[in-house]
């Protein structure tokens, strides 16, 4: 992939964070305030954490250009609802596959990421757990 020069190399934002561990298929790690922070990296998602805290500045841009490319692929399954109750207007057709080709091409996306930072998927991408409609 090319284009990352004009991304940011500086350290993941909060909320960068969250969308990459909800992207990965990861739960929410709750507050640091908790004093519970040391149990993710007894579990599977510390790697993810690590990862996230330890990228060079080429590869956080790398993660910001995914990020860039599923925000709007997110944003479009959410938008595919409103074709739902269309078969047909005029000569356009619905193409009734739309939200499983989306939640596909998500997916793909989503795996693309999970893989370039080296970890396993969240359950919700792991085989036979993902929802496909």
């Amino acid at each position: 992939m090319s284009g990352t020069a004009s991304l940011s190399s500086g350290p993941l934002t909060d909320g960068e964070k969250v969308d990459v561990r909800r992207f990965c298929g990861y739960p929410a790690i709750g507050s640091r305030e908790t004093g519970q922070e040391s149990w993710r990296f007894f579990q599977v998602e510390g790697a993810l954490e690590w990862r996230m805290n330890s990228l060079s500045g080429a590869e956080l841009q790398q993660v910001r250009l995914y990020l860039s490319q599923l925000y709007p692929l997110e944003t479009a399954l959410l938008g595919a609802s409103e074709n739902l109750d269309t078969a047909q207007a005029a000569s356009w057709y619905h193409n009734g596959h739309e939200v499983r080709d989306r939640v596909m091409l998500l997916t793909l996306w989503r795996r693309r990421l999970c893989a370039f930072l080296g970890v396993t998927g969240g359950l919700e991408l792991q085989d036979g757990r993902l929802v496909i409609i």
